[in-house]
């Protein structure tokens, strides 16, 4: 079967002030399933973000390719959505106009996108606040309006960079829960940058571990856990074997 997104060879060198030369991330293979939920963990500083953005296309990698079904060609705007840590919503514009925005950069026809916002207000809890304003909603609500605006154009692939790595614990855990529904329901293929091992193993069908930079892929492990994951997950057993494999591989790689 043909990955949605390949990286091969994958490196990624920059060039400070100074003219010195920092290899961030070197020789990675990735490969994405269509519908496959695979997040990044990793040190700080490792890369993660670096190999997400040459994913995207918004970094030329140093060395190696990246394919798009087999095609050695760039990801087109149409074919992602992006989620960051912080919303990054326009505080003048209303939550339903902000979801709207990239379908109006993508000039999607009104007839098309309006509704389709509708569905996503409701898909991602907020109903009834799409005509309020940023500053109105929490933060954790922001990030529900962020991933609604990330999945207006309806692109195949998610690219999520720690998106909830500002809230608190509690907020974080609701959102886990609600993303893992709304991947589902959506059919999305998501890549996903965490710090945090339970929310890697929660959502994932793989998590991939990274070295220390200059990062390389240390481990990958499937993560064989039901595909309908709710808050009961957390506490099972089984959940717990796998947060377990995770941590030891990082401790393992972390220097």
């Amino acid at each position: 079967m043909t990955s949605l997104v390949s990286v091969n060879g994958v490196s990624k060198t920059y060039e400070t002030r100074r003219g010195e030369k920092v290899l961030a991330i070197g020789e990675v293979n990735l490969h994405l399933a269509e519908e496959e939920f695979v997040s990044l963990i990793g040190p700080s500083g490792c890369g993660k973000s670096t190999l997400l953005h040459v994913a995207a296309g918004l970094l030329k990698p140093t060395t190696g390719e990246v394919l798009v079904r087999g095609e050695n060609r760039p990801i087109r705007a149409e074919e992602f959505g992006m989620v960051f840590q912080d919303a990054v919503l326009f505080p003048w514009l209303t939550i339903r106009q902000n979801i709207e925005m990239p379908a109006e950069v993508l000039r999607i026809p009104k007839a098309v996108y309006k509704p389709r916002a509708t569905e996503l207000i409701e898909l991602v809890g907020l109903a009834g606040f799409g005509d309020m304003y940023p500053r109105e909603l929490s933060g954790g609500m922001q990030q529900r309006a962020a991933i609604a605006r990330s999945l207006i154009h309806d692109p195949e692939l998610l690219l999520m960079d720690e998106p909830f790595g500002a809230v608190d614990a509690i907020t974080r855990e609701n959102l886990n829960i609600e993303l893992q529904r709304i991947r589902r329901v959506a059919r999305k293929t998501v890549l996903f940058v965490t710090h945090s091992i339970s929310e890697a193993v929660f959502l994932s069908n793989r998590v991939v571990i990274m070295s220390a930079r200059p990062s390389k892929v240390r481990a990958v492990i499937d993560i064989d856990l039901p595909a309908d994951r709710g808050p009961a997950l957390i506490e099972s057993p089984e959940f717990d074997v796998f947060v377990r494999r995770v941590h030891r591989e990082l401790g393992h790689h972390a220097h």
